[in-house]
């Protein structure tokens, strides 16, 4: 173990100002006392202990960290600075004239990222505004933050979302919010897993596995989004975690984190909600919310059994709704025409969820299993539904089909 002598703070001083000019900025509210991921934990204390000027514990920290997880490249680079200035020869956090300088910002970066964390926690009893009802048999959600490169699992305690862990993440080198194949953006959007790739049918640049997820989805294609192959995936063997943008539009974890991760993971089950940035909300108005919406969905439920054909279509949007080949005139047309050979309807919704939808304002996607009877039919099917806010403040359907 190499110990910092007190005749060594000159050399460490410039490191500091660097470290704290460009990454650390002074804490405030750093939470630094737990958290799951003990790689990650050795390194933010290590942070902290320096930007408390404790140097002797952050040295120690970080050594311990190198020697327990040599592919962890921040890490490494903080110690190289560290003994650069025991040498007294740093004059900035990660001023190695032979690194590349790409690299170099991404270290930074990554650094930033991650302290950030940190220094803004997640305030007491608040909930992700993004979930508003989740059905019994969805037992875990993803959570992707694209803005603070953290991934999130959620797990079902009742209804309620209940914050499992959280991961450090990278994302796709030109940031997010994906148009087009090959602009190397992270989708915004619901999703979920299609399948797990084990790491045995991978190259090592995939890491411990990937879970493929379903890019473009129905809104993407709508929008006319294009592109495909968007996975949640590892890093290769030797590169612990990487750069907060680095992928080519993938989320990527370090393999650690990864395996971890697989046993909250069905697939076609565990939705994976991937937004610019986490809206967190006290539990009152999560709960005034998803009563809100729960009612809603209850009303054009109830609408649809009365028959009354005017009070149910005054549910569907006039100007943006589509189905299909079906604009709101030709659904309209067709469901008088049912409802009017109805003797009675009774309508039965089940594995419910409900998720504001990410990127759009104001606007809901609702799926959920459909147990239709009627006097000369019975289906049972599921459906998909994107609600929207329109401007005279009620919310309609815009779209309605398969789940």
């Amino acid at each position: 173990m190499i110990t910092v002598k007190t005749n060594h703070q000159a050399g460490i001083r410039p490191l500091l100002t660097g470290l704290l000019l460009s990454v650390l900025c002074w804490p405030v509210n750093a939470d630094t006392t737990s958290h799951g991921n003990s790689y990650e934990h050795s390194l933010i204390q290590s942070l902290d202990d320096l930007s408390q000027q404790r140097i002797e514990p952050a040295f120690a920290r970080i050594e311990k960290l190198v020697e327990d997880n040599p592919s962890f490249r921040l890490a490494q680079l903080i110690y190289a600075d560290l003994l650069m200035a025991k040498a007294q020869t740093p004059t900035d956090f990660g001023a190695h004239p032979k690194a590349p300088k790409a690299e170099l910002k991404g270290l930074r970066d990554e650094a930033r990222k991650r302290w950030q964390h940190y220094l803004t926690p997640r305030q007491p009893d608040t909930l992700p505004a993004s979930m508003i009802q989740l059905a019994p048999e969805t037992k875990h959600v993803l959570l992707v933050d694209l803005n603070h490169s953290r991934l999130y699992i959620f797990k079902n305690n009742k209804g309620s979302p209940e914050l499992v862990d959280d991961y450090y993440i990278s994302i796709g080198k030109r940031g997010a919010d994906k148009l087009v194949q090959g602009d190397k953006k992270t989708p915004i959007g619901v999703y979920a897993v299609t399948r797990f790739i084990p790491d045995q049918k991978l190259p090592d640049f995939y890491g411990s596995g990937a879970f493929p997820i379903n890019y473009p989805n129905h809104w993407d294609r709508r929008l006319g989004k294009t592109g495909y192959g968007i996975w949640l995936h590892g890093t290769p063997i030797d590169t612990y975690s990487r750069p907060p943008l680095a992928s080519d539009g993938c989320v990527a974890i370090s393999n650690d984190e990864f395996t971890k991760l697989r046993p909250f993971v069905e697939i076609r089950q565990t939705p994976v909600i991937i937004t610019q940035e986490v809206n967190w909300i006290p539990r009152a108005e999560w709960l005034q919310r998803q009563k809100f919406f729960s009612t809603l969905l209850d009303g054009w439920e109830q609408d649809w059994e009365s028959k009354d054909s005017k009070a149910y279509l005054a549910h569907y949007s006039h100007q943006d709704f589509s189905s299909g080949n079906y604009n709101y005139k030709r659904w309209a047309k067709h469901k008088n025409r049912v409802n009017q050979a109805k003797q009675y309807i009774e309508v039965e919704r089940s594995v419910v969820n409900v998720f504001t939808y990410p990127g759009q304002e104001n606007m809901l996607e609702v799926t959920f299993e459909q147990r239709y009877r009627s006097n000369n039919y019975n289906n049972n099917s599921y459906k998909r539904q994107y609600w929207k806010k329109e401007v005279d403040g009620r919310w309609r359907i815009i779209y309605e089909g398969p789940a």
